[in-house]
């Protein structure tokens, strides 16, 4: 691919400039949670985003939708929900002049640009897994036909991390597709007090379209063409390798971990810290990038021992452990 100009790189910069501010018009505070949202759709990763209830997750979708220009489907995750609420089924037609009857498959939600998957672990595992092939392949497997999704594709799910009753855990295969697990916290009181101001008033705008997804399919190829050092990449594998329990392992994940994070794990760090720094105007990754993602990307890819439960440590101090513990890789 060719390398782009300066003149284009400025020219997707300002783009990505007004696309944030297109969502601060709906979205109050919240930096790097936005940040970390538009590093997911330029890395062609899906996001799982957790807070509890009111925080507005499910606005911010719908906000970065409209403000895209993407088609939008949301589906709210219930206990009785089917894989074919999903996907799609087959209808049976008639030719009225002939009398033929044929099955037609008729595509559910999936099919579209930005699918939201609201609360996506209230639903049973075996809806659940109805995604799986959706996210890692893009396509949809019915009745022995292969169907392609749109492009771009994206899933984006919210789960509540605190109401349990009713809920099935998110299996590891399922984590493992999502690029990142993105935190929305409280609100300062100065944001608090904007949102009371900004969503109680009769002054509520539209989010205007800034962004088609012919542009964002660009930007996906840019960010692969992003520099990354052969340190950096050293370091990397460092970090993901030493999530694993072993004799070799460092101590906090010896004391606290039961299963670490994959080779899917390095890849979405890569894939990550290359999507922030053209988001920054950089067009090489650097130290900084890992370890701004390091937590979003390892978070959901570790599973924490009961001594971590009993000690309350929570899989971003593990990271956190990992980071401080590596030497800092020595620069190209």
């Amino acid at each position: 691919m060719t390398t782009p100009t300066q003149f284009e790189i400025d020219a997707r910069l300002e783009q990505l400039g007004k696309l944030k501010a297109a969502i601060g018009q709906a979205i109050v505070g919240q930096n790097e949670v936005v940040e970390q949202l538009l590093i997911g759709l330029l890395a062609g990763g899906h996001c799982l985003i957790e807070g509890v209830p009111g925080l507005g997750k499910t606005l911010l979708v719908r906000t970065l939708g409209q403000a895209l220009h993407l088609e939008f489907r949301r589906v709210q995750f219930t206990p009785d929900l089917m894989p074919s609420d999903i996907l799609g089924t087959e209808v049976l037609e008639e030719d009225h002049g002939t009398g033929h009857r044929s099955f037609r498959f008729q595509p559910g939600p999936v099919f579209t640009n930005l699918f939201l998957a609201d609360e996506l672990n209230r639903t049973p595992p075996k809806t659940q897994a109805a995604l799986l092939e959706a996210m890692q392949e893009h396509t949809v497997s019915y009745a022995g036909v292969t169907h392609k999704l749109n492009e771009p594709f994206f899933v984006l799910a919210t789960q509540n991390p605190l109401e349990q009753a009713g809920t099935y855990p998110l299996p590891e295969a399922q984590l493992d597709r999502f690029l990142l697990n993105i935190r929305v916290g409280y609100p300062t009181a100065e944001e608090e007090r904007a949102i009371l101001v900004a969503t109680t008033g009769s002054g509520i705008g539209t989010v205007p379209q800034v962004m088609v997804g012919e542009d964002i399919v660009a930007l996906q190829k840019w960010v692969r063409d992003v520099y990354i050092g052969e340190a950096l990449l050293t370091w990397i594998t460092s970090l993901v390798r030493a999530t694993r329990p072993s004799a070799e392992a460092p101590k906090a994940v010896q004391d606290y971990v039961r299963w670490g994070a994959g080779p899917r794990a390095g890849q979405a760090l890569v894939l990550a810290a290359k999507a922030r720094a053209l988001l920054h105007g950089r067009l090489a990754a650097t130290r900084e990038d890992v370890v701004a993602l390091a937590a979003p990307v390892l978070r959901h890819r570790i599973l924490l021992s009961f001594a971590a439960e009993a000690e309350r440590k929570t899989a971003d101090d593990v990271v956190a452990a990992l980071v401080a513990a590596l030497p800092a890789p020595t620069p190209d």
